[in-house]
């Protein structure tokens, strides 16, 4: 087992967002979150990302306990996480927006280190180029269209190899040809023992990558099934129904 989240809890003031959320996902397995509008589907891809904390329940990642108090300590857990919002630096260019954190360095005369700036540029192109992209990596971030924006934030996901993949809307700003590209690159890293788990208000996206599919309404897992359960259209009206309150 990759990962599993058992009773999961997460409130804001009066608000609960997750209430005993427990589920479990596999190396090479792309799992589905659905859920309407403030179902809790961002807190919970949040808490795996070390942005919130749990205030209840227990996560492992390959049988052993971890507890994240912020980012950079699941990133070296092998979790990479794409934003709603992409959390960009506007001001910054594509390459170093996907080494953020985490920037090459040289050493000069073994005494001080210099960004390595031509290294970061040719490893962001390639990363941008496995998307599909001839994106200039040189290029500032507030400068670019949306569907550039998200595939910037994509390909700093992909470039330090995660074990786990939480995608958040990664789709939201891309042209269909975009989109459909980035659901065939999702279909070739789950080939690579990797785990993902994707948030999309895009059903056929869900249904296109997705092995298995977790609907989340007020906090809680509503229902779970394969997506070989039924058809595309069985499966989202079962969706729609529980977002309708039905």
């Amino acid at each position: 087992m990759l990962l599993k989240l058992s009773n999961i809890t997460k409130s804001f003031g009066a608000v609960s967002a997750l209430d005993g959320v427990s589920l479990e996902l596999n190396d090479k397995e792309c799992l589905g979150l659905l859920g309407d509008n403030g179902a809790g589907k961002s807190t919970l891809l949040k808490i795996l990302s070390g942005v919130y904390k749990a205030d209840s329940g227990k996560t492992y990642i390959n049988d052993k306990e971890v507890d994240f108090t912020d980012p950079l300590l699941a990133r070296e857990a092998g979790i990479e996480m794409i934003y709603q919002d992409l959390a960009l630096a506007d001001e910054l260019p594509a390459d170093a927006n996907i080494f953020l954190g985490r920037e090459q360095k040289n050493s000069l005369f073994g005494l001080f280190k210099t960004l390595d700036k031509n290294t970061m540029q040719d490893e962001a192109t390639k990363v941008l180029s496995t998307l599909g992209s001839e994106l200039d990596s040189s290029r500032l971030v507030n400068v670019m269209s949306g569907g550039e924006r998200q595939l910037v934030a994509v390909a700093r996901a992909l470039q330090f190899n995660p074990t786990i993949l939480l995608m958040d809307e990664p789709t939201a700003a891309l042209s269909a040809e975009k989109a459909s590209h980035l659901n065939n690159l999702i279909l070739s890293l789950k080939k690579k023992n990797l785990g993902i788990i994707l948030v999309s208000h895009r059903f056929s996206d869900i249904f296109a990558v997705c092995d298995r599919i977790v609907v989340l309404n007020g906090g809680k897992i509503a229902d779970e099934f394969l997506v070989t359960d039924g058809s595309f259209e069985e499966l989202s009206t079962r969706v729609l129904k529980i977002m309708a309150g039905k």
